[in-house]
């Protein structure tokens, strides 16, 4: 018999606040519930019950139910049917270089484990000055803050539940800037993170954005997101087109930015390829996680804290079925390990290797993942038949160079399904592609 999907604390805390005040039933009348945090704290801390910075960070109550929640007062929140989040915009850019001062001895590349220490660190080696095209930029508000008094509209995920946009009236809610940086013209407002993800609570740009747009007469507020992953800033910045719409937001600009050398060449890869020894497949599900940013992104929040995949799943954007995916991809590649069950829960480590990833520079750790990749003989073989074909290589290619490494079902000792290699063929797929994408020659 499988074992039971153990439900998260979120999960019952919203499931007990449902039975109790009927919450559904009244959203399904009125299409919203203002819930106070005196209600929730018969429960669960609710500040921590209402942090849903990522879509799949909701509660499955919400998830199933095209929920979200926002905070309209110091003590309340509505729960609607609102769009609340927004997809980060799949573009990419070319890698700008900078470097910290050489005086600062206290904050270095490989100790960048916050975000307030990646906010830090951007600003003072010169790309907030780049990215906002202002010289003169000094840091000024952060923290928490109550907002001002204001109302907007916003989008509604079914429309077959409530007609047009639905409104929210906010007094004076407190909200949370991670940092702002004024300059002659313009106040960017920030908000930063350390975790790759497909999404963004767009509450945590407006939000601010509005209290400052109200507080800066004349002089313009630039909601800017931070992300911070793999030695790699990625920068976003955002404009609200229409001021009392919540979801008017657009993309100005996106630009990535490094502190180290990332410069890798064939020849680098060639070096590794040349001292690769195979590692036999280990007793595991052969990997189905698409994303090997994440894979790593995964592997840094483990080094900064070694948790519990609950955690994780809830910091990260994940479901548990996805989390176990990537967890699972890197204990394919000998970088995590699983630890002792305690409270009915699994824990997760980083193994010495893992570990080693992130005493490296950037060019040494790209380079260590690829050897690690490439000494499985899947991903080998794709690799060299990638190099040498003049065309893409096909799923059905792709899928005959896994099974002539040998890969099986570990749990079964037999081959997976035609359905199942195929599936399989695009993580191998992805991660060669994240290889190539590497290589700058």
């Amino acid at each position: 018999m499988s074992k039971a999907k153990k439900k998260r604390k979120i999960d019952i805390t919203w499931t007990k606040l449902n039975d109790k005040y009927n919450l559904l039933e009244v959203i399904k009348d009125k299409g919203y519930y203002i819930i106070s945090a005196k209600q929730i704290r018969e429960f669960h801390e609710a500040r921590l019950a209402v942090k849903f910075d990522h879509s799949d960070a909701r509660p499955d109550l919400f998830i199933e139910n095209n929920l979200s929640i926002l905070p309209i007062t110091r003590g309340d929140y509505k729960i609607s049917y609102i769009d609340a989040y927004h997809k980060f915009e799949s573009t990419t850019s070319d890698i700008t270089y900078f470097s910290p001062p050489e005086h600062i001895k206290s904050l270095d590349v490989t100790s960048i484990n916050s975000e307030t220490k990646a906010l830090n660190m951007a600003y003072n080696s010169g790309i907030f000055a780049d990215f906002l095209e202002d010289e003169a930029l000094l840091p000024t508000v952060s923290g928490r803050m109550s907002s001002e008094s204001f109302s907007f509209h916003a989008n509604v995920v079914d429309k077959s539940k409530i007609a047009g946009d639905s409104v929210v009236i906010v007094e004076n809610s407190q909200l949370e800037i991670d940092g702002a940086f004024e300059g002659i013209n313009s106040l960017a407002v920030m908000e930063a993170k350390l975790d790759l993800t497909d999404n963004f609570l767009i509450r945590q740009l407006y939000y601010p954005f509005r209290t400052w747009h109200q507080k800066m007469v004349g002089k313009p507020v630039r909601p800017v997101f931070l992300v911070y992953s793999n030695s790699i800033f990625y920068l976003y910045e955002y404009r609200f087109n229409d001021l009392q719409h919540y979801n008017s937001l657009e993309l100005v600009k996106h630009k990535r930015y490094c502190l180290e050398d990332t410069h890798i060449s064939t020849e680098d890869v060639q070096k590794v390829l040349r001292k690769i020894r195979f590692n036999k497949e280990p007793n595991i599900q052969f990997p189905q996680a698409n994303s090997f940013e994440r894979v790593i992104n995964i592997c840094e929040l483990l080094y900064i804290n070694d948790v519990e995949k609950n955690f994780i799943t809830e910091e990260y954007s994940f479901d548990a079925r996805q989390s176990s995916y990537y967890l699972d991809a890197a204990i394919y590649l000998g970088l995590v390990e699983k630890s002792e069950i305690k409270d009915g829960h699994d824990f997760y480590t980083l193994t010495k290797i893992g570990k080693s990833l992130f005493y490296m520079s950037y060019k040494q750790r790209q380079l260590k993942l690829i050897e690690i990749i490439l000494s499985y003989k899947s991903f080998n073989l794709v690799y060299k038949a990638s190099c040498k074909a003049k065309e893409r290589l096909s799923d059905n290619d792709i899928v005959k160079l896994i099974k002539k490494a040998g890969v099986i079902n570990p749990k079964t000792g037999t081959p997976y399904s035609d359905a199942t290699y195929k599936r399989r063929s695009g993580t191998v797929r992805a991660w060669i592609r994240w290889i190539e994408g590497l290589i700058a020659d």
